[in-house]
């Protein structure tokens, strides 16, 4: 096992321990899952039974706790055990009988006509996501069911594999409705959601939910950026280094504390464009950053962005 996998097992189990907050989440929660691990099946009949194969044991466990105790459905849980394949283990969560419609119901997959027939209308999930904290929900389902990260320590880089368009564009549109323009492309057949920002990953931890990842992949990016500080201060003037890597310090620390605690998709896109491009280059000046910024902006603007960064975390 690598130590990028592990970091991107840290993740799954963090967000595996989370509780949904209420009914509508665990909907939209399930709604990702049943399009990345979820597969219909047509009994004959009128009948239809809906199975979530996973490979992992707690997200197999967190399925199951979400269709009994939140849905007051009776799924069925047995592993599969592949010999073939090393002793790898499959988890197979089953429901079916008159719950399935029900679920599929739930799922706006199945409607109920006025003389009680139940009709299938569409193959994949349609639950409403106006509420933040069902897109939050959907997104820890999404990479809970097909996502995974590598670890800081290498690269920045998480990743979506999504199986479809459809599950491709919910995903897309849930970042961007939390400032976060993701990127996509072909792979082996499959599309791949991705984000290369170690900003905007972090922004997608503290969303999903993952605060202690946050915590540990921006000890890792605080080290790392000492490094680079310690390797331009050796090739600058001694005193005007010292002076612009202490407001440098200062600034990252208020934006690192905004991101652990809220994350900087709450901010103004004004405040949340100086902060994340303040995090990539904490070793420009104030006249640097703005002719950087969209459009540039003057040292004084800078100036105050990030004063107003600072005096938010102070009232943090």
């Amino acid at each position: 096992m690598t130590e990028n996998r592990t970091f991107s097992q840290s993740v799954c189990e963090e967000l595996n321990r989370i509780s949904p907050e209420r009914e509508c989440c665990v909907l939209a929660e399930l709604s990702a899952l049943t399009q990345t691990s979820g597969s219909l099946g047509f009994l004959g009949g009128g009948r239809f039974s809906v199975t979530y194969q996973v490979d992992s044991l707690p997200l197999a466990r967190r399925i199951y706790q979400m269709l009994k105790q939140f849905l007051h459905l009776s799924p069925s849980l047995h592993v599969v055990e592949h010999q073939r394949l090393g002793g790898q283990r499959t988890c197979v969560i089953t429901i079916d009988g008159e719950d399935a419609p029900k679920l599929l119901s739930q799922l706006s997959m199945m409607t109920t006509s006025a003389d009680g027939t139940m009709t299938l209308k569409r193959m994949t999930p349609h639950v409403s996501l106006s509420r933040q904290c069902c897109r939050k929900s959907f997104l820890r389902g999404a990479f809970l069911g097909c996502g995974s990260m590598t670890g800081p320590e290498k690269s920045y880089h998480m990743e979506w594999v999504t199986g479809d368009e459809n599950l491709t564009q919910a995903v897309q549109k849930m970042l961007k409705y939390n400032g976060i323009e993701a990127h996509d492309r072909v792979r082996r057949q499959s599309t791949v959601v991705y984000l290369k920002s170690a900003q905007t990953i972090a922004d997608v931890l503290a969303l999903m939910g993952a605060h202690n990842a946050v915590m540990k992949m921006e000890n890792i990016r605080i080290t790392k950026q000492l490094r680079g500080n310690v390797n331009r201060a050796a090739n600058c003037d001694e005193h005007n280094t010292e002076r612009l890597l202490n407001a440098s310090d200062r600034q990252l620390a208020a934006i690192r504390k905004i991101t652990i605690e809220q994350g900087l998709s709450t901010l103004p896109p004004a405040l949340r464009e100086i902060a994340r491009l303040r995090l990539e280059r904490p070793e420009l000046s104030l006249e640097e950053l703005g002719k950087l910024l969209d459009p540039p902006v003057g040292k004084s603007g800078v100036n105050h962005r990030l004063r107003r960064l600072e005096q938010i975390a102070r009232q943090i």
